[in-house]
């Protein structure tokens, strides 16, 4: 489940196949976490309306200078893990910004892009430009000092206005002499939204609850009146376990800081710290209530995460609530109309003080080769126009703030985007930035155990926990 199309989703990719993202869909190698500074709580609350024809250029950048022929002729490589649909869809996306500056931009795609990419850079192969689904991967080789520090190549004051200061922040990684900024974000996953029925949840006179309190409340009150409102499923072949770690990711950036939440994702925090277990606890409240979830608490194994929405969207549904993230409307009926048949809400704040957080996941690109033709590219990935034709075409979110929202073609998209742009705090998919003898070891197994019942919370935080330390 993890980055293809959406976070997790890659991760089943590499394992076997697993937003699918969302934004960040997927099997990951993960190591460190992001930038361990505070996230800003600044909200870039602007979104354009503009629909212009080519990407807006810092006056006598290497962007402009591009626009203007100067590099024509020359050649930038690029390596990531786009294949089949995706990788079309990408290059469709730079297809334009070839035939308008002449560089061409030769993509090349793999599925073993986590595995590969390492031993490029080492072996002193690498791309000009690198996608990395998982930041993690991307911070290992920061370390090493052989990525380009983006602070020598871009405007600073103009990616401070077209990013919400959090995505700055998740880019800048720990360099060979200190801080860097190792990449930029160029399409994101959400992972904070609860799926409905939006047509049967209307007729049966139910509203979309703001606060956590509310969400509970609707909670009971559906479970009175005959139906349990959440829907589950964390089964997922080898990599069973992994939705949990979402929800609890969601639970962590609502009930404690952003600080802290690094540093749980860098192992600074325990899991059996008070925060994390506290975490625990209030999933459990749903979880762990039968009345709550279709099929009973031990289903939650036992269910494909895609099948999960399922009952939704039976007549009349037999649960309510689904917390995926937006890859999941692919495994929703083909029939089903989003706005119409079903609709998402955002997952409520537990503590005001916090903000309104998102969870996400997707794509950050490096830079490993230093010529003005890499940087004019490096420069255009920045703009909203160069995701331009896949936001069109759905499923994927722009991050940054110059990207209309005239370009989705869903009203469910248009306010997942200015859900991403208004956000206090973005916060990275926690697991994906983990060790993967963590984040894709013993977090799924833990989460397994103890849904399952042959682990206690502490039992389970503990065998999570051991991951660190082994």
């Amino acid at each position: 489940m993890k980055k293809t199309s959406k976070p997790k989703l890659s991760l089943l990719m590499v394992l076997g196949l697993s937003f699918t993202m969302v934004m960040s869909a997927c099997g990951s190698s993960k190591d460190a976490g992001p930038s361990t500074e505070p996230a800003g709580t600044a909200s870039n609350n602007g979104s354009s309306t503009t629909t212009a024809t080519e990407p807006a250029a810092t006056p006598g950048s290497p962007l402009e200078e591009a626009l203007q022929g100067k590099y024509k002729g020359t050649k930038v490589t690029m390596f990531g893990p786009f294949v089949d649909a995706d990788q079309k869809k990408f290059e469709s996306s730079i297809k334009d910004f070839e035939d308008k500056t002449g560089i061409d931009i030769q993509y090349e795609g793999s599925k073993e892009f986590e595995a590969t990419i390492n031993v490029r850079v080492d072996g002193g192969n690498a791309p000009d430009i690198a996608d990395f689904p998982q930041p993690g991967l991307l911070a290992s080789i920061a370390k090493t000092g052989k990525v380009v520090d983006l602070t020598k190549v871009l405007d600073q004051e103009k990616l401070k206005k077209n990013y919400n200061q959090s995505w700055l922040d998740m880019g800048t990684m720990d360099g060979k002499d200190g801080k860097i900024m190792a990449g930029i974000w160029n399409r994101s996953n959400v992972k904070s939204l609860v799926w409905y029925p939006k047509k049967q949840f209307e007729e049966a006179g139910y509203k979309v609850p703001e606060t956590w309190d509310e969400m509970m409340a609707l909670t009971e009150q559906i479970a009175k009146d005959g139906d349990p409102a959440w829907t589950i499923g964390i089964e997922s072949g080898a990599a069973t376990g992994w939705p949990g770690t979402d929800w609890i990711e969601n639970i962590m950036l609502r009930t404690t800081t952003p600080e802290n939440y690094d540093k749980w994702v860098k192992g600074e925090l325990p899991f059996t710290s008070p925060e994390v277990k506290n975490a625990f606890e209030l999933m459990s409240k749903i979880w762990m209530n039968k009345d709550y979830v279709y099929g009973g608490t031990k289903s939650i194994v036992t269910t494909a995460f895609g099948d999960a929405p399922k009952p939704m969207f039976e007549n009349p549904p037999k649960a309510w609530f689904n917390l995926t993230g937006n890859f999941i409307t692919s495994f929703f009926p083909e029939t089903a109309k989003v706005d119409q048949d079903y609709d998402w809400f955002y997952l409520p704040p537990i503590d005001s003080k916090y903000g309104k957080p998102v969870l996400v996941a997707g794509d950050i690109y490096a830079m490993f080769n230093d010529r003005p033709e890499v940087r004019a590219v490096m420069e255009f990935f920045t703009t909203g126009e160069s995701i331009k034709s896949w936001v069109q075409s759905g499923g994927v979110i722009a991050p940054m703030n110059d990207a209309s929202l005239d370009w989705y073609t869903s009203e469910s998209d248009r306010r997942m985007a200015k859900l991403v742009q208004d956000a206090t705090t973005l916060r990275f998919d926690g697991s994906d930035l983990m060790p993967g003898k963590v984040g894709a070891g013993t977090f799924w197994k833990g989460m397994t155990d103890y849904v399952s019942g042959t682990a206690t919370l502490d039992e389970a935080l503990k065998q999570i926990q051991a991951g660190w330390n082994n």
